[in-house]
């Protein structure tokens, strides 16, 4: 089981980002969560199987349709979110 962790930048608020990286997720089978950043900026934990969190971040790049992604950095989850999940969960905005 891998986590990463995502800042997606761009167009990502107002377009409906967080849900569909949600039903993404979840079509995926991809555990997580995901949520707004003060800065305009969309924050997600992905975990699940290397070939699955590749696949969802290969989305991520992409995003919706009314999305304009301008950048995504991945990386490793920071302590506090570096943890199990159950299911992918939409946070409240930071």
């Amino acid at each position: 089981m891998a986590r990463r962790h995502l800042i997606i930048s761009g167009r990502v608020q107002g377009v409906g980002y967080r849900d569909a990286l949600r039903a993404q997720a979840e079509r995926l089978g991809v555990r997580g969560g995901v949520r707004n950043l003060p800065n305009g900026s969309v924050e997600a934990v992905l975990e699940g199987a290397d070939a699955e969190l590749d696949a969802l971040i290969a989305w991520a790049r992409r995003g919706p349709p009314a999305a304009r992604v301008t950048g995504v950095v991945v990386g490793a989850p920071p302590p506090a979110l570096d943890r199990p999940y159950a299911s992918f969960e939409r946070w409240p905005s930071a």
